[in-house]
């Protein structure tokens, strides 16, 4: 498909407001008496309303130009005539268009522009941060964070760190008892820009980079009183990243199929304060991953068995969610989907009521799974714990661990 962006020029003034809102007359622009104020008749920036009422301006726009709001992501629209099909995500007022057809896109980036004052800016080189490359000989879509890394680097000081193979060293143990133990470590802790590292970490893991998800939303959990080990922590993923500047995350179009696997893990009362499970799943499409997490589990769980149970329901929510969303884009998926899990109680468990023990004190929201299982929308799999690409969401590893979960996620150079 061919991308094209456009910027809609001063987005929020374009929305209409319902409510009957006044303001002070702005610094420099005042007329009549001075207790006179303003009454509102468009959104403006600041209002409480502004990025709602644009979107109702902007989704009228749309739906009277023929495009439609898929249900399983309202900020996806789709036109479809039955010969062309033109696909478009919205963040905000950045809007991208996706069709195999230029001479339909055009049209609707000229009609678009009838509608409000927009910038055409030309074929999508950069989004939201993200760059994109796109080889239409070899089917080949790149997305990479490289500028920055590079700008996160320079302003944490790190620009000439040495860099390390691994997001975290394997074997580190963390807790929130190793916080700053004495005058002279909070002195310095407090001028350390911990939770800026971290919020800045969470974007690339969250858009680009898999490979790092665990260790940053592990980092995350000390935010509140960070010390010297943490921030420790953080640096050597500063150092990851550096070693790491020139991977892109990869998808290969060569195979014209929209299946899509999913890896599910979790490791079982790894947190030392509270003694919950970090589970994670991966789900991977034309050879790299479009959507991952990595989080504790919401309550503590009495067994390996239960942790990856709960891990696997999770990801059965993502493969739901798939079937949806593809099903909308007009690729239905016709079969069971792939779910590998590296234990085979949880696989029993999620197939037939054995191992009763294990798993009869959960929810019964968490047992909907099983009837997904027996409709024939999830195949649960074994997959060997050497194989298991979650993995690298779940725990430390070793670097090469770490390289064979990368290459599998398509985080490639």
């Amino acid at each position: 498909m061919h991308l094209r962006s456009v910027d809609v020029t001063s987005a929020f003034p374009n929305g209409n407001l319902e409510e009957e809102i006044y303001m002070l007359q702005p610094e420099g622009f005042h007329q009549g008496r001075p207790n006179k104020v303003l009454h509102l008749c468009k959104s403006l920036y600041g209002l409480k309303q502004a990025a709602r009422q644009w979107n109702k301006k902007l989704h009228a726009a749309l739906v009277e130009m023929g495009f439609k709001h898929i249900e399983a992501d309202r900020s996806v629209y789709i036109y479809s005539n039955g010969v062309v099909k033109i696909i478009v995500p919205i963040y905000v007022d950045d809007i991208t268009f996706a069709s195999k057809s230029n001479v339909a896109i055009d049209k609707a980036v000229k009609d678009l522009c009838t509608c409000f004052k927009c910038r055409d800016l030309g074929s999508t080189k950069f989004l939201l941060g993200v760059g994109i490359g796109q080889d239409k000989d070899k089917k080949l879509i790149t997305l990479h964070q490289r500028q920055f890394i590079l700008d996160m680097l320079e302003h944490y000081g790190m620009s000439d760190c040495h860099p390390v193979q691994t997001p975290m060293a394997p074997g580190t143990v963390l807790s929130k008892t190793m916080g700053p133990e004495n005058s002279d470590e909070v002195e310095f802790m407090r001028n350390v820009p911990y939770l800026s590292a971290v919020g800045s970490l969470q974007y690339l893991a969250t858009m680009t980079r898999p490979d790092i998800a665990y260790t940053v939303s592990y980092l995350a959990h000390f935010s509140s009183n960070p010390g010297l080990k943490h921030w420790a922590a953080v640096k050597h993923l500063l150092r990851y990243c550096k070693g790491t500047l020139e991977h892109k995350l990869h998808f290969n179009g060569q195979v014209d199929s929209c299946e899509f696997t999913i890896y599910s893990d979790a490791a079982h009362g790894d947190c030392v304060d509270t003694g919950r499970s970090t589970a994670g799943y991966v789900t991977t499409l034309a050879g790299g991953a479009i959507g991952w997490a990595s989080k504790l589990q919401p309550f503590v769980t009495i067994s390996t068995t239960e942790a990856e149970y709960i891990s696997a329901v999770e990801a059965g929510k993502e493969i739901h969610w798939m079937h949806n969303i593809l099903g909308e884009f007009g690729y239905p998926v016709k079969q069971a989907s792939p779910l590998h899990i590296d234990n085979q109680s949880a696989i029993t468990v999620s197939k037939n009521p054995e191992h009763h023990g294990h798993i009869k004190q959960l929810d019964l929201r968490f047992f909907w799974v099983r009837e997904a299982v027996n409709e024939g929308v999830i195949t649960p799999h074994y997959i060997p714990t050497a194989e298991q690409v979650a993995d690298l969401l779940t725990k430390p590893l070793p670097i090469p661990k770490v390289q064979y979960c990368r290459d599998r996620m398509g985080v490639l150079v």
